[in-house]
C-alpha cells in the first residue's frame, strides 16, 4: 500500500479553473473523502490521480514516486467507477480475473486470486453469473473485486453508492468500512454526500469552486468549520446562519440581533484590540452568527431568542422546529415531541460554547485573539473578536 500527495495541482478547461492548485497528503491506509457539491472539481482531482486526465499544473506522487505524466495502466491504482464498467459478456469470475488476465498472470495464480477476493467480498456463489443476473448492491461488489484483486497502492472510488437505493446505500458503506479496516488499504473516495463522508472518513477534504476549503476529520469539520460555506454545506438541516452584532453589556460580549440576545463566554476585556468609543464601550463588531438546530433548546421564557413556530417538521424520533424571528428563520432540533404548535409564541436557548462567529466580509471563522501585538492572522481563522 502507499500514500499520495498532490502538489499544487490545477486543471484549466479554457478561462475556467475546475481545479486550483488543490495540494492534499493522503497517508498510507487512510480513507480520505473529497466532498463538495456537484461542479466543485472532485471527480476532475481523482480522474487526474488516476492518469485519465492531464494536470494543467502541479504534482503528483505515489509513495514518494512522481507519477504526474505516467499513463494510467502504469500507475498502482485501481479505480472502482459510478457506473460499475463492468464487462456485460463475461462472467463475475471473468470480470474480476481481467486485470490479472491483462498483465498475463499464470492461470492458477488467477484461479487463486479470483477465489480469495470472492470470498472476502461473499461473492463465491455468483462467480459463474454475467452482470445482467446481479442486482445494483452485487454489480459494486463484483467492481470492487475487480479493483481489489490487483493489489493496488490505492483505491479510487467515484461516487461508487451513488446508483444504489437508500437501504442498500446504508449497507454497502458499512462493507467499505469494514473492507477499509480489514485491508489497511489507502482509500480516495469522491461524493457529494456528506451523509457518506461523515460516517466512512477517516479525514474529510471538501472542496468549494476548485479550492480546498478545509481538511481534517469529520467531527473537526462539523464541530469548527473554518468558514460560512463549510458551516452551512454540513449537517443536514444545516446550520442557522444569520447576520449579528456582538456588542458589550455590563461587561460581557454579547451576540444580538432582531429577537436575539445571546451572551458569549467571554468578557469585554478581551477584545481584540481594546477598541471602544467616548464613553468607554466596547466598539460594535458585526459578525455572521451560526447555530447548529441541535444546540438550539425550546424554552418558554427564554430571553436568548424568541419568536413564533411557522413549521414543525416530525421525523420520526424528533421534530423540525421553524421559527419566525422577525426577518429571520431559524430550524431547532428537538426530541419528539416538542409539545408546540403553528403560531404559537416560543423562547429558545442556547449554550455560549455552540455559537460560531465568521467575518461578514471574507465568510473566515473568527477566534479568540490571544493577549499578544497584533499580527495578520491566517486566512483562515481570523482574530476580530473573542470566540468560546
Amino acid at each position: 500500500m502507499a500514500g499520495l500527495r498532490l502538489e499544487a495541482v490545477s486543471k484549466r478547461f479554457g478561462a475556467t479553473h475546475a481545479v486550483d492548485e488543490v495540494s492534499l497528503d493522503i497517508t498510507d491506509g487512510e480513507f480520505l473523502v473529497l466532498l463538495g457539491p456537484s461542479g466543485c472539481g472532485k471527480s476532475t482531482l481523482l480522474r487526474m490521480i488516476a492518469g485519465l486526465e492531464e494536470p494543467s499544473s502541479g504534482r503528483i506522487l505515489l509513495d514518494g514516486n512522481d507519477i504526474t505524466d505516467a499513463p494510467a495502466q502504469r500507475r498502482d491504482l485501481a479505480m472502482v467507477f459510478q457506473s460499475y464498467a463492468l464487462y456485460p459478456h463475461l462472467t463475475v469470475a471473468q470480470n474480476i480475473a481481467f486485470p490479472l488476465r491483462a498483465r498475463r498472470r499464470r492461470r492458477a495464480h488467477i484461479r487463486e486470486q479470483v477465489a480469495e477476493v470472492a470470498a472476502t467480498l461473499q461473492l463465491d456463489e455468483l462467480l459463474g453469473r454475467r452482470p445482467a443476473a446481479l442486482s445494483g448492491g452485487q454489480r459494486q461488489r463484483v467492481a470492487l473485486a475487480r479493483a481489489m484483486v490487483r493489489d493496488p497502492g490505492a483505491f479510487l472510488m467515484d461516487e461508487p453508492l451513488s446508483n444504489l437505493d437508500a437501504k442498500l446505500r446504508s449497507a454497502t458503506r458499512a462493507e467499505l468500512i469494514a473492507l477499509h479496516r480489514r485491508l489497511g488499504a489507502t482509500f480516495l473516495y469522491v461524493t457529494h454526500d456528506q451523509v457518506e463522508a461523515m460516517t466512512m472518513a477517516t479525514r474529510i477534504a471538501l472542496l468549494d469552486a476548485g479550492r480546498v476549503a478545509q481538511v481534517g476529520t469529520p467531527e473537526e469539520l462539523y464541530d469548527r468549520p473554518r468558514s460560512v460555506f463549510v458551516a452551512g454545506f454540513l449537517g443536514s438541516p444545516p446550520m442557522n446562519l444569520f447576520p449579528a452584532v456582538v456588542r458589550e453589556h455590563d461587561g460581557r460580549l454579547r451576540v444580538t440581533a432582531d429577537g436575539i440576545d445571546i451572551a458569549l463566554d467571554a468578557s469585554a476585556a478581551d477584545s481584540p484590540d481594546g477598541g471602544s468609543d467616548a464613553a468607554g464601550n466596547v466598539t460594535e463588531q458585526k459578525v455572521v452568527a451560526g447555530i447548529r438546530p441541535e444546540h438550539l433548546h425550546l424554552e418558554h421564557g427564554s430571553t436568548d431568542i424568541s419568536g413564533t413556530v411557522t413549521m414543525v417538521e416530525n421525523l420520526g424520533s424528533e421534530e423540525l422546529v421553524h421559527i419566525s424571528i422577525g426577518e429571520l428563520s431559524l430550524c431547532a432540533r428537538v426530541p419528539r415531541p416538542a409539545g408546540v404548535s403553528v403560531g404559537e409564541r416560543i423562547g429558545a436557548r442556547v449554550a455560549p460554547e455552540r455559537i460560531h462567529l465568521f467575518d461578514p466580509e471574507s465568510g473566515m471563522r473568527l477566534r479568540r485573539q490571544e493577549p499578544q501585538p497584533r499580527i495578520p492572522a491566517a486566512h483562515d481563522d481570523r482574530p476580530v473578536v473573542p470566540v468560546p
